[in-house]
C-alpha cells in the first residue's frame, strides 16, 4: 500500500515534499494534487518510470502524458522551435490550467510523449505540485492518478480506491479546485487548435493570441482508425463510471422529461438507476446527485467526476445525464467530459420522449444494448 502524507495546500511540510522528491529521483510512482485533479507522477526523463506510469493505469501505449514542470524557463528544456504564442499563453495563464503542445526537445524520451514529435507541457497552480517538481529537480509526467478509463480523481480516496496498492507515495492535500483537467492546446499548426477544453476557456485563448480551432475531440468525439491522439483524452474513453452512463441532449425542458421519462422506464424493468441532475431539479430514481446551478458551471465541473465515483458507490447499473449545452466558458469541458465518459451513448431527447411514448422495448433495448 502507498505511504500517504497528508499536507497543507497552502504550506506543505517540507519533510513530504522532500520523501516524494526522492520517490521521484529514484524512479518512483507519486500521486499528488494540481489546481485541476490528482496526478500520477513520474520523472518524464526517466523511459522505465514512465512505463511503469502506462502499466500501472493499464494505458494505451499510444497516449501521450503531459509534462508538468515547476517555473517558465523549465519550458525550453523540453521544448523547441517555441513562437509567440506559445510565449504568450504561458506567461498569461501559467502557472494554471493549460497545458500546451509545442514541438519537444530530444531531451525528452519517446515513451513520455508516445514516440510522438510534440510535447503536452504545463505549470500546474498548486503549492504542492510545484515544490514537488522544484525538489525533484527534474520535469515530472503525470497522466489523472486513476486506472485508465475511470473518472478522475479529486480526492486522495479516489486514487487510494484505484491505485493504493500499486504506488509508493501519496501527497494528500484534500480536494482540488477546477475538478476537470487541463485545457490542451496544439500550437504546432498555422492555426492553433484546442484538443481538450478545460479549465482554461476558448474564449480567454482568443482574447491572448486570436482565433483558434476547435478539434472534433474537444466536442466529445472520438478519433478512429490510425490517427495518433496529440493530447490525452482524444483517442480512447475517459473518465467512465463502472454503471452504463447515458447523456441526454437538447433543451433542458424537453431533456428533464426525457431524463425522467427514461429513469422511469429503467426502474420498471428492475434496473438500479441513478440520475446526474442540475439546478435541484427533482427525479424519481435510486440515486440523484445534483452537479448544482447551470449558471455555476465552475461548480458542476468540481463535482462530476466526484458524482460520478459515488454512483458506482452506490451499486447503481445505469446512470442517466442531463447534456450540458452550453459551450462557454468551462461548460464546453463538461459537454466533452460527459460525451467521452458515456463512450458516445449520446441520445436526442426528442427521439427518446418519442420513442418512449412509441416503443418503450425499443428504447429499453437501444438503452442497454440488447
Amino acid at each position: 500500500m502507498a505511504r500517504v502524507y497528508r499536507v497543507d495546500k497552502e504550506a506543505p511540510d517540507p519533510a513530504a515534499i522532500s520523501r516524494a522528491a526522492e520517490v521521484i529521483r529514484m524512479g518512483g510512482l507519486v500521486a499528488f494534487p494540481t489546481e485541476t485533479v490528482y496526478g500520477l507522477g513520474a520523472d518524464a526523463l526517466n523511459p522505465s518510470a514512465v512505463e511503469r506510469v502506462f502499466r500501472v493505469k493499464g494505458r494505451p501505449p499510444d497516449n501521450p502524458l503531459i509534462i508538468h514542470i515547476a517555473s517558465f524557463e523549465d519550458l525550453y528544456s523540453v521544448a523547441e522551435e517555441l513562437d509567440w504564442r506559445a510565449e504568450k499563453l504561458a506567461k498569461r495563464f501559467w502557472p494554471g490550467p493549460l497545458t500546451l503542445v509545442v514541438k519537444r526537445s530530444a531531451r525528452v524520451p519517446d515513451a513520455t510523449v508516445a514516440g510522438l514529435d510534440t510535447a503536452a507541457v504545463r505549470m500546474p497552480r498548486h503549492n504542492v505540485a510545484l515544490r514537488l517538481i522544484e525538489a525533484a529537480g527534474r520535469p515530472i509526467a503525470a497522466p489523472s492518478a486513476n486506472k485508465s478509463g475511470k473518472p478522475s480523481p479529486t480526492l486522495a480516496t479516489h486514487v487510494i480506491q484505484d491505485l493504493g496498492d500499486e504506488i509508493d507515495l501519496i501527497l494528500d492535500a484534500g480536494p482540488t479546485d477546477i475538478g476537470v483537467e487541463s485545457t490542451v492546446i496544439d500550437l504546432t499548426s498555422e492555426k492553433p487548435a484546442i484538443l481538450r477544453p478545460g479549465g482554461v476557456s476558448r474564449e480567454e485563448i482568443e482574447a491572448a493570441i486570436g482565433e483558434v480551432e476547435v478539434h472534433p475531440s474537444a466536442l466529445g468525439l472520438l478519433l478512429h482508425g490510425g490517427e495518433a491522439p496529440r493530447s490525452p483524452g482524444m483517442k480512447y474513453r475517459h473518465y467512465a463510471p463502472t454503471a452504463r452512463l447515458i447523456v441526454v441532449e437538447g433543451e433542458l425542458e424537453v431533456v428533464r422529461s426525457a431524463v425522467a421519462g427514461l429513469a422511469d422506464l429503467l426502474m420498471s424493468r428492475g434496473i438500479r438507476v441513478g440520475v446526474l441532475s442540475s439546478d435541484g431539479y427533482r427525479y424519481r430514481a435510486n440515486v440523484v446527485r445534483d452537479l448544482g446551478s447551470r449558471s455555476n458551471p465552475l461548480e458542476a465541473a468540481r463535482q462530476l467526476f466526484k458524482s460520478l465515483r459515488e454512483m458506482d458507490d452506490e451499486g447503481v447499473d445505469v446512470i442517466v445525464a442531463e447534456g450540458w449545452q452550453e459551450e462557454k466558458g468551462i461548460g464546453l469541458a463538461l459537454k466533452n467530459r460527459l460525451r467521452k465518459a458515456s463512450g458516445g451513448a449520446v441520445l436526442s431527447a426528442e427521439w427518446l420522449l418519442r420513442g418512449l411514448k412509441t416503443s418503450p422495448s425499443g428504447v429499453y433495448m437501444e438503452v442497454m444494448g440488447t
